[in-house]
């Protein structure tokens, strides 16, 4: 079943994305609260990251976690944190965007053989 591994790979992006938000709200590890729940998020992605990689190529998989997750990332920083945006900040966003559909795109599950 190749929906198991995606939907790991959806939660690890989705704990890195609230990782790397909380890296920035814990004032460079001076808030304990933040950089407690940061540590949580991001051992919680890795965990998501490595069951996802038992039937996804580690190459796919990675590149997807990290390409989505900056991704998501600078929206939010652009939405959230009302960060500049540049034309050429928003092609390299879009090129990103369009290799992370790309790459699940033409991905094929493999067996749990390494």
């Amino acid at each position: 079943m190749f929906t198991r591994p995606l939907v790991l790979l959806a939660c690890a992006i989705v704990f890195e994305v609230t990782w790397a938000i909380l890296l920035k709200l814990s004032h460079g590890f001076s808030s304990l609260l933040p950089t407690g729940a940061m540590l949580l998020a991001y051992v919680a992605s890795l965990v998501c990251l490595t069951l996802a990689c038992t039937r996804l190529q580690l190459a796919v998989a990675y590149s997807v976690w990290t390409g989505a997750g900056a991704s998501f990332v600078a929206l939010v920083g652009l939405f959230v944190f009302d960060e500049p945006v540049s034309g050429g900040r928003a092609l390299g966003l879009a090129l990103v965007i369009v290799g992370v559909v790309l790459l699940l795109a033409f991905e094929r599950p493999h067996s749990r053989s390494s």
